[in-house]
C-alpha cells in the first residue's frame, strides 16, 4: 500500500468538502490553519475542559461536601472504561448520517476509478475521509480533554492507553460505515432492478429505522449519567463476546492488572478491525463500480398521462406533476433524511421524559403536557421546516419550472398542498403514539387532532412565503435553500402565528388544570369546542391572508425567467 496515495485521495476528499461558491469553481482556500480550524478548536476546547474538571473535582474532593466518594482515580478509570463504547456508537452514527447526506452528490467528491491506485488505497482514504469533520474532532477533544486531567491526576499512562482505544473505536466505526456504503449501493441497486419504486422505500424507511432505534437507546441509557456509566460498564462485562466492546474490555483489564487477558483481546481487537479493513475492500473490489439503473424506459405503446389520485382531487395536470416531484425528491434524496428526523427526535423525547415520571399525582399532571408536546410540536415542526426549504430545494434545476407552463396559483397550491399533506401525515402517526401511550379522553383527542390541523395550515402558509423570500438555490456541498437569516425570521413568525392561534385555548386549560385562578370559570365540553372554532377562524384568516402574499411572491419568482 502506497501511504502517499492515501493522504493525496483524503486531500481531495478535503478539498472537494471545502468547495468555495462563486464564478471560479476550481478556487480553494488552501490556508493550513482555516483548513483545519475545527480540530485545532476541538483540542482547544478538550484542554478547556480538562482544566475545568480538574479544577471541579479538586475542590469536591478537598472540600468532602459529599459523605463516602469514591476516590477520584476509581471514579476517572470508570469514565475511560467507557469512553471507547460511546465513541464508537457516536462516530458510527455520525459517519453514517454523513454518508446519507453526502450521497446525493458523490459526484462532486468521489475519487475518479480510472486513477491509479489500488482498492486497498481508495477504501483506506475513504475510511479515513469518513472519519473528517465531527467524528475526529470529538476524538481529538475527548482525547486532549483526558489527557490534559490525567496529568494533574497521575493517570498519564491510562489516559494515553484510552486515547489510542478511542482513535481505534473511530476507525472501526468508519470501517463498518464503509461496509453499510457499499451494500446499500449493491442492494438498493438490485431492488431498483427488480422492483423499482420499492428500493425508493427501502432506503427511505430502513435509514429512518436506525435512527429511531439509535434514539431510543440514547434516551433510555442517558435517564441518568451515574446510571448510564453503570449500566454500561455491566453491559461491557456480560456482552465481553460481542467485538465492538473489545476495545473497553482492554482498557479494563490492564487498568486492573489483567494484563495476559489485555493482550488476548488486543490480538483479537485487531485481527478485527484488519477484518472489516479487508471486508471493505473486498466488497469495493465487487461492488464498488455498481451503479443502479436510474430510469426506465417505456417498451412499446403511446404514453397517455392517467388522471391518478390527484387528478381526481381537483388538481391539473401541472399541479399533480409538481406534488408527485416533490414527494420523489424528499424521498430519494439522502442528503433531505434530516428533515424526517427532527420530527422523531421530537416524538421519542417526551416519551422517553414521561417514562421517568413517577406514577400518581405527578404522572396525571404530566401527562396533558407530554400530550400536547407530542401532538403539536412534530407537526407543527414539519409545517415550518418544510414551507422554508420547499422552494429552495429546487436548486439549480429551477430554471424547470420557470421553462414549464407553470402558473403562480399552480405553483403555490402544490407547494402548500404538499407541506400540508406530509404534516397532516406526521399528526397523525404522533398523534396516534400520544393516544396510545397517554390515553386522553376521546373530548381531548378529538380536539389535539383538530387544533393541531388548524397550526399547521396557519403555519405552512406562513412557512412558504418565507420560502419563497428566502430561498437559496445555490448548490454547493450541502444545499442551505434557504438563508440563514430567513430561517431565523421564520421561525419566529411561525411561533407567534401559533402561539396566536392556540391562544384561545388558554381559558379552557386554565379552567381544566389551574382553576383557582380564574374562579367560575368551568372547563365545559362546549367551552372547548367555541375555543377549537376561533381557532379555526384564527388559522383561516392566517392562511387567506398568506396565500395572497404566496401568490404574489410566485409571480415575482416567475417573472425572473423572463429577465
Amino acid at each position: 500500500m502506497n501511504w502517499k496515495n492515501v493522504l493525496f485521495l483524503m486531500r481531495v476528499e478535503r478539498k472537494s468538502g471545502r468547495l468555495l461558491r462563486g464564478i471560479k469553481a476550481t478556487k480553494y482556500r488552501e490556508n493550513a490553519f482555516l483548513a483545519y480550524w475545527p480540530y485545532w478548536a476541538a483540542a482547544i476546547i478538550g484542554v478547556l475542559g480538562g482544566l475545568l474538571a480538574n479544577y471541579i473535582t479538586s475542590i469536591i474532593y478537598s472540600t468532602a461536601a459529599i459523605p463516602s466518594l469514591p476516590s477520584l482515580s476509581d471514579e476517572t478509570l470508570s469514565v475511560f472504561v467507557v469512553l471507547p463504547t460511546i465513541v464508537l456508537v457516536i462516530s458510527l452514527v455520525f459517519t453514517l448520517l454523513q454518508q446519507i447526506q453526502l450521497s446525493g452528490i458523490k459526484a462532486t467528491t468521489q475519487v475518479m476509478y480510472w486513477l491509479p491506485v489500488t482498492w486497498q488505497e481508495h477504501t483506506m482514504a475513504s475510511i479515513f475521509a469518513n472519519l473528517l469533520g465531527l467524528p475526529i474532532g470529538i476524538v481529538l477533544g475527548l482525547t486532549s480533554g483526558i489527557i490534559v486531567f490525567s496529568i494533574f491526576n497521575g493517570l498519564i499512562l491510562q489516559a494515553l492507553l484510552t486515547a489510542l482505544a478511542l482513535f481505534a473505536a473511530a476507525f472501526m466505526a468508519s470501517s463498518i460505515t464503509e461496509i453499510l456504503r457499499v451494500l446499500q449501493v449493491r442492494f438498493v441497486g438490485a431492488v431498483y432492478k427488480s422492483s423499482g419504486r420499492a428500493a425508493i422505500w427501502v432506503r427511505f424507511i430502513g435509514s429512518l429505522l436506525f435512527f429511531i432505534i439509535f434514539y431510543i437507546l440514547y434516551f433510555y441509557l442517558t435517564s441518568g449519567f451515574t446510571s448510564f456509566l453503570q449500566n454500561l460498564t455491566q453491559a461491557q462485562s456480560a456482552l465481553w463476546y460481542i467485538p465492538f466492546i473489545w476495545l473497553a474490555l482492554i482498557l479494563s483489564y490492564i487498568i486492573k492488572g489483567l494484563f495476559l487477558q489485555g493482550i488476548l483481546f488486543v490480538g483479537l481487537s485487531a485481527l478485527f478491525i484488519a477484518g472489516l479493513y479487508y471486508l471493505a475492500v473486498l466488497l469495493n473490489k465487487r461492488f464498488g463500480l455498481y451503479e443502479p439503473p436510474a430510469i426506465t424506459i417505456q417498451k412499446s405503446g403511446i404514453y397517455t398521462p392517467k388522471t391518478g389520485l390527484l387528478g381526481k382531487l381537483g388538481f391539473s395536470n401541472v399541479e399533480a406533476a409538481i406534488i408527485r416531484k416533490d414527494l420523489r425528491s424528499f424521498t430519494r434524496r439522502r442528503e433531505l433524511i434530516g428533515t424526517f428526523i427532527a420530527p422523531i427526535i421530537m416524538i421519542i423525547i417526551p416519551l422517553m421524559q414521561s417514562i421517568g415520571v413517577t406514577s400518581g399525582s405527578a404522572a396525571s399532571q404530566a401527562n396533558p403536557i407530554f400530550t400536547g408536546i407530542i401532538f403539536l410540536l412534530p407537526a407543527g415542526f414539519m409545517a415550518m421546516l418544510l414551507g422554508e426549504i420547499l422552494i429552495g430545494e429546487e436548486g439549480q434545476a429551477v430554471w424547470r419550472i420557470y421553462a414549464s407552463p407553470v402558473s403562480p396559483k399552480n405553483l403555490v397550491k402544490s407547494k402548500y398542498f404538499f407541506v400540508t399533506l406530509f404534516s397532516t401525515i406526521i399528526l397523525l402517526i404522533s398523534g396516534t403514539i400520544g393516544t396510545i401511550f397517554y390515553h386522553p379522553s376521546t373530548q381531548d383527542t378529538i380536539a389535539a387532532f383538530l387544533e393541531t390541523f388548524i397550526v399547521v395550515l396557519a403555519v405552512g402558509s406562513i412557512s412558504l412565503a418565507i420560502g419563497f423570500k428566502g430561498a437559496d438555490f445555490s448548490q454547493t456541498r450541502r444545499a442551505r435553500m434557504i438563508r440563514q437569516e430567513w430561517s431565523l425570521i421564520g421561525v419566529i413568525v411561525c411561533a407567534v402565528a401559533g402561539a396566536a392561534v392556540l391562544a384561545p385555548l388558554i381559558p379552557y386549560l386554565i379552567a381544566s388544570f389551574a382553576p383557582s385562578l380564574i374562579p367560575g370559570l368551568t372547563a365545559s365540553s362546549f367551552n372547548l369546542a367555541i375555543s377549537v372554532i376561533i381557532s379555526g377562524v384564527i388559522s383561516l384568516a392566517i392562511t387567506a391572508v398568506f396565500y395572497r402574499i404566496n401568490i404574489g411572491l410566485a409571480q415575482d419568482l416567475l417573472r425572473k425567467a423572463e429577465v
